[in-house]
């Protein structure tokens, strides 16, 4: 399980999350939304252990503030949210970059990998010469061959994605969820940052729902997606619905009321 307790991270003299804790399991994805500047991206940094934060957090029996770059490596793989380089590599070198023996590993994984994210055929392009959601994808091949396995000896091993859809066409979009509720149903652990509710509802197993550094809603998408807590959250009148033939909960941009961002404050 990955546990935060009391989390708070400070830019300078500005603080950006406010004593949070939360859980994730293996076997279960959970999704971090919420609106922009809420504090997502900041979460998933300190749980990757790539910010200074305040409180506890752990990977199972690993302490993320204590433990040796190598050994989290071994645990977790992080896939950001853009991945410049600066270096003309081909898209298997990047690939090859997951693996324990670097660029001079065998293919094989590679190819796989990049076959599995819809870019058989695309190992020796240049990463450059690919498209934003092409690169996009290189990089989740790669984060993939981290933790081929999503269990090892018994230990569930994590993917972290932060904004993994934000580049991608719908159907890369669901390629890409896909994979990631796969992970977690072969045993694996799965945090992703989301902007997009309908597919954090339709594929997470929990929601970390948060609002100005802080978590304002914790659990299955049905708990989390009210009507009054979205639209706490983000700031305008949202109603959501579900559908009648599985309940799956959904929103769409006509169930907005005409209230600004500034009297839903006032009236929440």
């Amino acid at each position: 399980m990955l546990k935060a307790t009391n989390i708070s991270v400070s830019y300078g003299p500005t603080q950006v999350l406010h004593g949070l804790n939360m859980t994730a399991r293996a076997g279960t994805l959970t999704a971090i939304v919420g609106p922009n500047g809420s504090g997502k991206t900041t979460l998933m940094r300190a749980l990757t252990g790539d910010v200074a934060f305040d409180g506890t957090i752990r990977l199972g029996e690993t302490d993320i503030a204590t433990a040796k770059p190598y050994d989290l490596a071994a645990q977790r793989a992080v896939l950001p949210q853009a991945t410049p380089l600066a270096f003309p590599f081909q898209a298997v070198e990047v690939v090859r970059l997951g693996l324990r023996g670097g660029i001079e590993t065998n293919d094989r994984l590679a190819l796989t990998a990049l076959s599995r994210v819809g870019l058989e055929g695309y190992a020796n392009r240049f990463y450059q010469e690919l498209s934003g959601g092409e690169q996009q994808r290189v990089q989740l091949a790669r984060v993939l061959c981290q933790v081929w396995r999503p269990v090892v000896s018994g230990s569930p091993r994590w993917l972290f994605l932060d904004e993994p859809v934000s580049s991608l066409d719908i159907g890369h979009q669901l390629t890409v969820m896909h994979i990631a509720r796969d992970f977690a149903r072969a045993g694996g652990g799965v945090v992703a940052v989301m902007h997009d509710l309908n597919l954090s509802a339709m594929f997470a197993h929990q929601l970390v729902l948060m609002q100005a550094g802080q978590i304002i809603g914790h659990g299955a998408p049905q708990e989390v997606l009210t009507d009054a807590q979205v639209s706490r959250a983000y700031g305008c009148d949202i109603r959501t619905s579900s559908t009648p033939q599985d309940g799956g909960w959904f929103m769409l941009p006509q169930s907005a009321g005409g209230q600004d961002r500034a009297a839903v404050k006032r009236a929440g």
